[in-house]
């Protein structure tokens, strides 16, 4: 009997899910929105519709698991969210244990940046390699590492919190607590609050504003990128200085303005690197776009077994 498992991605807007087979070949997906105003029940029970709709049109196929990404810390032993702001009416809840038990199947729970590194390690840019480090440039900055073909999740789950790497000890305060976060000089936000400080506009602009607006030639719209870079590639010199992996991907909304951040990254990560220097590291593009997600949370149950087999 073929074998496949499902993926759910669940965001703050939209709830995706997707069939996948051991070849990574997706056989169905369904998207649908996040019931934000029916809570938790009504949320738990789209996924666990979302699920039967997928296993009712695979019967004659074996299901492996479930894998279900979301934002946030997961605690890993007690199948918790916590500190996810995008969605606070699960947090502190049982997620894994309510859902496994309405499903009868196995749940795996991982942090979606998390999953977006395992998805483009099994299928994507990641595909040739088993160390990596993913940075998710959106409205904030995620990261994902993994090392030996495993997610990297530390003591309690909570590494690779990569958008909090503090880049400028004096910078902007970040809702963490800390100054100079990565995520407050390189995300969408940033690029926002940049443009709003050196008054780009009468009206506050959204990044894509900001980034049209560089690819028009404006030089303040331009040196925005060019900020975003620089923190980028402060982050990735340390990132590579630390890790030795040799490859670092780079994904997200922010993607578009490659052209406008990479010469800032890339001398900056030439100047405080001496690794980058002097070895093959190579820094690219992911390539899976927002199905890494998807892909990563279906290829948990399969990796978990195949451990489990060693």
């Amino acid at each position: 009997m073929n074998e496949y498992s499902i993926g759910v991605d669940l965001g703050g807007t939209n709830l995706r899910a997707a069939a996948v087979d051991r070849e990574g070949r997706v056989l169905e997906k369904i998207s649908v929105d996040t019931n934000f105003e029916g809570g938790r029940d009504a949320v738990i029970g789209d996924i666990v519709d979302g699920v039967n709709h997928l296993k009712k049109n695979l019967s004659t196929h074996r299901l492996a698991g479930v894998g279900i990404g979301v934002p946030g810390f997961i605690l890993l032993k007690e199948g918790f969210i916590t500190n996810s702001n995008n969605l606070p009416y699960l947090e502190n809840y049982p997620v894994r244990d309510a859902i496994e038990k309405k499903l009868g199947t196995p749940i795996i729970l991982e942090n979606d940046a998390n999953a977006a590194a395992l998805g483009e390690k099994w299928m994507g840019a990641g595909r040739e390699v088993n160390d990596l480090v993913l940075l998710t440039l959106g409205t904030g900055v995620g990261g994902g590492i993994i090392m030996g073909g495993r997610v990297l999740h530390g003591m309690d789950g909570m590494a690779a919190e990569l958008g909090h790497l503090t880049i400028d000890p004096f910078g902007p305060p970040c809702g963490c607590g800390n100054l100079g976060c990565l995520e407050k000089l390189a995300s969408a936000t940033a690029v926002e609050s940049a443009a709003m400080l050196m008054s780009l506009s009468a009206h506050p602009m959204t990044s894509k504003e900001v980034y049209e607006l560089a690819m028009d030639g404006n030089a303040k719209a331009q040196a925005i990128f060019g900020q975003m870079g620089r923190a980028l590639g402060i982050a990735l010199a340390n990132l590579i200085n630390t890790f030795n992996f040799p490859l670092y991907l780079l994904s997200g909304g922010m993607l578009p303005a490659w052209n406008l951040f990479w010469p800032e990254l890339e001398a900056q990560v030439k100047l405080r690197s001496f690794t980058y220097r002097n070895s093959k590291t190579r820094i690219e593009a992911a390539t899976l776009g927002n199905q890494a997600g998807l892909i990563g949370a279906a290829y948990l149950p399969f990796l978990s077994m195949d451990l489990g087999h060693k």
